[in-house]
């Protein structure tokens, strides 16, 4: 992850975002209520706080206040400004915490669980390990992780990605090979699933999608798992 990149788009990263999925006929913010809502449906009551990882501008947190009102988050990013920013944008009492190339500075066992959004494709394949290692580290046993990653078998997920500035250095993740990681690091894989496979227009058809979420055609997927006992 390279910090210097991330605080150049920082600011940027919004508008930008916006335009890139204008075909889909959706905001930003369709996409980041989502992954809260589907996490806050999988969360155990007993989480108390959890770690954005990877929080950006912070654009999970209205949804993080909407639908896990007494959880405590921490953003954590590697961009210093992306942090400052989000804090502008949503004052409030989340907690921010600074990474760096070395990991993240937390205590082990910390946290009840680790979420991520469309973070893991920006990080080398070749670290995807470490970072997991890190967050298994700091997540309590019995603790859950929820990444979010855009679907390479999505052909205009491919083409979002191929044509956004802030995704130039990507390289988008099959879901296996983060099953995989997360098996190879300690964690439990316990369900991969895929979403977004209706644009607005359609949006009439989206009450279907919960039943379609094992067909690998969905415009993102999330893997869920947990730490051992």
């Amino acid at each position: 992850m390279d910090e210097a990149e991330f605080d150049r788009y920082a600011i940027a990263y919004e508008e930008q975002h916006r335009s890139n999925i204008a075909l889909t006929g959706e905001e930003p913010a369709y996409f980041s209520e989502y992954k809260i809502k589907l996490f806050s449906a999988w969360a155990d009551n007993t989480i108390r706080n959890v770690i954005d990882f990877g929080a950006g501008i912070g654009n999970s947190i209205p949804y993080f206040r909407k639908h896990l009102a007494t959880v405590v988050v921490t953003c954590a990013d590697i961009s210093q400004k992306s942090l400052e920013y989000g804090s502008r944008r949503y004052p409030g009492s989340e907690k921010k915490l600074k990474i760096s190339r070395e990991g993240i500075p937390a205590t082990d066992d910390f946290y009840d669980a680790a979420f991520s959004a469309c973070v893991f494709h920006h990080i080398p394949h070749s670290e995807h390990d470490f970072w997991l290692r890190e967050l298994l580290r700091v997540v309590r046993p019995g603790g859950t992780i929820a990444i979010f990653e855009h679907n390479p078998l999505n052909p205009l997920t491919q083409r979002a990605v191929n044509t956004c500035p802030f995704d130039e250095n990507a390289v988008l993740v099959k879901p296996r090979q983060i099953e995989a990681a997360f098996r190879r690091v300690g964690w439990l894989p316990l369900q991969t699933r895929y979403h977004i496979f209706f644009p607005r227009f359609a949006a009439a058809l989206r009450r279907f999608e919960p039943s379609m979420a094992w067909l690998p055609l969905g415009a993102q997927y999330s893997v869920y798992g947990q730490k051992p006992w």
